[in-house]
């Protein structure tokens, strides 16, 4: 299938009912919702499991609902496709090289913010108050207190400004932190008590911005251009002491760059949710690393009744030839 610009017509269906494709783990509790709310029946929808399921039924339907791994591979025999909706905030599979195009991407936003921000200040509140020192002193019997500062008067950057982003600026501001925000143009609605652009804090600009955050959280999307770019010098730039949070995308940063960070004692913690690679290799030196907390992703899950919401929302916009919502620009990446 040739690449070309996606449809911009109606996407409603002048002939009948359109034909849909749920390919999730929870598929079928997905297509259970949307039936019990009236806007599918089970004719009209194939369900697949796995991966390899979803060879069978993509060159039969309109609609696709999914999971972008287990799409990207056939999207190929999707002749018929005329929008996906990603069950997943990040799309990259589908943003390959070759891939086609001609047809409305959409994705998840909205759902994952409340999730993302008890994540990263349950881990900054663990790492500023000591709790996890606690709890082994508690394994020893040991009664020791340890001085600390709370999140109050502390600075926060947060490093992307989409839905994500605003949700954790808020919360930053809800206990008392000076949040600072960096997206791609240097400019945000978001009552922040200052905005930088990010290939300006690349650059050097802003500079003392980077060495006044306390907290460097990142939620940003993975694409080809911000591959790295948490590299040497950004990490040379941050503050002693500073904690760094990654929620985004695991390429985000330079893992060579960050071992090397943390053996040196620059950073008080580094907290990762995601990685290149995924699972994360037994051999992988990040489970030795100091000061490093790992969890696998999981910060803010999918559920079933979430994709089920937006997709019933889109669904009918789809068939009343409407605009749909939380587009995805293939030449953005998100």
């Amino acid at each position: 299938m040739p690449q070309c610009e996606p449809k911009t017509q109606p996407l409603s269906c002048a002939s009948g009912a359109p034909k849909c494709l749920i390919a999730a783990p929870d598929a079928g509790d997905i297509l259970a919702a949307l039936v019990h709310q009236g806007l599918l029946t089970p004719a009209q929808v194939h369900v697949a499991v796995t991966s390899a399921e979803v060879a069978q039924y993509i060159g039969e339907v309109d609609i696709v609902c999914g999971k972008p791994a287990w799409l990207a591979p056939h999207l190929h025999l999707a002749q018929k496709l005329r929008w996906l909706q990603s069950t997943f905030a990040g799309v990259e599979p589908l943003m390959v090289a070759g891939l086609p195009r001609n047809y409305q991407l959409t994705g998840v936003k909205g759902i994952f913010g409340p999730l993302m921000r008890e994540y990263v200040f349950g881990k900054l509140l663990e790492i500023f108050r000591h709790f996890g020192c606690y709890h082994r002193q508690q394994q020893q019997t040991l009664w020791r207190p340890h001085a600390y500062q709370g999140l109050a008067g502390r600075t926060l950057m947060v490093v992307g400004l989409g839905s994500i982003g605003a949700e954790l600026v808020h919360t930053g501001q809800h206990f008392g932190m000076r949040t600072l925000g960096v997206n791609s143009t240097g400019q945000s609605g978001l009552p922040l008590d200052g905005c930088y652009a990010l290939d300006d804090l690349q650059q050097g600009v802003g500079s003392d911005a980077l060495a006044s955050a306390d907290a460097i959280v990142f939620a940003l999307p993975g694409t080809p251009a911000l591959t790295g770019v948490v590299d040497a010098q950004f990490l040379k730039a941050l503050k002693p002491g500073a904690v760094l949070v990654n929620v985004g995308r695991g390429q985000l940063i330079d893992e060579r760059a960050l071992l090397a960070a943390l053996k040196a004692g620059q950073l008080q913690a580094a907290v990762l949710d995601v990685f290149t690679q995924e699972p994360l290799p037994e051999d992988h030196p990040f489970w030795r690393a100091p000061n490093l907390h790992l969890t696998p992703h999981i910060s803010a899950l999918t559920f079933t009744a979430d994709i089920a919401r937006i997709f019933a929302d889109n669904y009918q916009r789809f068939q009343a030839g409407k605009p749909l919502l939380h587009a995805i620009d293939f030449a953005r990446g998100y």
